[in-house]
């Protein structure tokens, strides 16, 4: 039997160098390409390496504007803030400050002697004392209008009768006080206790005054 060469079918010959061209031709590139980006990468790195003066200032300016520390001096320039404490009387009106620093010391005290007094003002002061409404007062001013004329001096010869109520005698009014003879509430005192007693009300006397012409 005779050796025949092998068969090698024509579809599948060998390729040819322009077959494998664009297939090398495309290697190359993406070589190319990987090599660009590496290339471009350091060169990004060495730029960023080639100037650290520029990234640090621009650091320092970034941390200046946000972050800079708070060093004493600063803090002295601010202006101080205002407490809760903080005493505010300070700017107000020197009148009222001066009132608000006055110290605390004894009350002052006026004591008024109302035996000085106008005497109706006194009787009229001392009506409820005795239980007299206001409404008592003009039938106990026509009263002792008649027999003293409110006058706590005024004394009766003919009678012994004394005072502002006219009491007979006029020593009867040191039940309400030991200065009966000069002091007008002594001698009220006691003659509305007295009308009190002997009439009920300063109307009943006058009405008695009226119809005997004494009480």
């Amino acid at each position: 039997m005779s050796k025949h060469a092998n068969y090698v079918p024509k579809h599948r010959a060998a390729p040819t160098s322009i077959t494998a061209a664009p297939k090398k031709a495309l290697r190359n590139t993406v070589v190319m390409s990987s090599v660009a980006v590496a290339a471009t990468g350091v060169a990004i790195s060495g730029g960023l390496l080639s100037s650290p003066a520029s990234v640090s200032n621009a650091a320092e300016d970034l941390g200046a504007t946000v972050t800079s520390p708070v060093t004493s001096d600063r803090i002295a320039e601010r202006e101080p803030a205002v407490s809760r404490s903080f005493d505010r009387r300070a700017a107000a009106d020197p009148a009222k400050k001066a009132a608000l620093s006055v110290s605390d010391g004894p009350a002052a005290t006026h004591t008024v002697d109302i035996a000085q007094g106008d005497p109706r003002e006194i009787a009229r002061a001392l009506l409820p004392r005795f239980g007299f409404s206001a409404d008592q007062f003009g039938c106990l001013d026509s009263l002792w209008t008649r027999e003293s004329g409110w006058n706590p001096s005024a004394d009766n010869p003919s009678s012994s009768a004394y005072g502002i109520p006219q009491a007979l005698p006029g020593s009867k009014m040191a039940s309400a006080g030991a200065d009966w003879a000069t002091n007008p509430v002594t001698q009220i005192t006691w003659g509305l206790g007295y009308i009190q007693d002997r009439y009920g009300s300063p109307c009943a006397a006058w009405a008695h005054s009226e119809s005997s012409g004494f009480y």
